[in-house]
């Protein structure tokens, strides 16, 4: 779940996959076994996944942070508090707010919701966010009106992926097939509601 949060940066999750599928292979995807492989020998085998020498020094330097503060057990991390761990891990080199809160939601099933350029996008056009809007706010956009939840956040946000691949893509979207054509997001989400599936 981590190494898919850093590989996917920048890239789909197909080629992650494929990556995540070398690192299966060869039998390395553990902590220590990632650490103790050499730069070269791990970009060769994450290179499906695009940037793999920038990935690799980013998920050397997670590694690094992982095994010196918490073992290479996600466990003994889960236990700390969500701003700590948050800020924690926002400090490791090459970890940004999606990456760190994808960690947090989906690795340690803590409550903070993702924002991806999909959240971004189907925002911006449902005028809920401006073009400019960093991603704090597009955040607390769904967080000051979501009850904190991992289930509830997992969901929410898997389904605005879904709605941003099909419908809300970049270029040609499908707006009138579009499952939140008509939807009132600010009546739903201050209700508590989440869109239909």
């Amino acid at each position: 779940m981590i190494v898919g949060a850093i590989l996917t940066q920048n890239t789909n999750w197909g080629n992650v996959a494929k990556a995540i599928a070398n690192l299966k292979h060869v039998k390395v995807l553990a902590p220590r076994k990632l650490y103790a492989l050499s730069p070269r020998r791990l970009a060769q085998l994450i290179r499906p996944a695009g940037y793999f020498n920038v990935k690799t020094k980013r998920l050397r330097s997670f590694l690094g942070y992982f095994l010196d503060r918490y073992g290479g057990d996600t466990t003994r991390m889960a236990r700390q508090q969500l701003a700590q761990l948050r800020e924690e891990l926002l400090s490791v080199k090459g970890i940004g707010p999606e990456t760190a809160d994808s960690i947090l939601l989906y690795a340690l099933e803590k409550p903070i919701f993702v924002v991806d350029a999909y959240t971004h996008r189907i925002l911006q056009r449902h005028f809920l966010a401006t073009e400019e809007a960093d991603y704090d706010t597009v955040q607390s956009t769904f967080m000051d009106r979501v009850a904190p939840d991992v289930t509830l956040y997992n969901d929410f946000h898997a389904q605005l992926v879904a709605v941003g691949k099909h419908y809300c893509r970049p270029k040609n979207p499908r707006c009138s097939a579009c499952p939140l054509n008509g939807w009132n997001w600010e009546q739903s989400v201050a209700g508590g509601i989440t869109p239909a599936r």
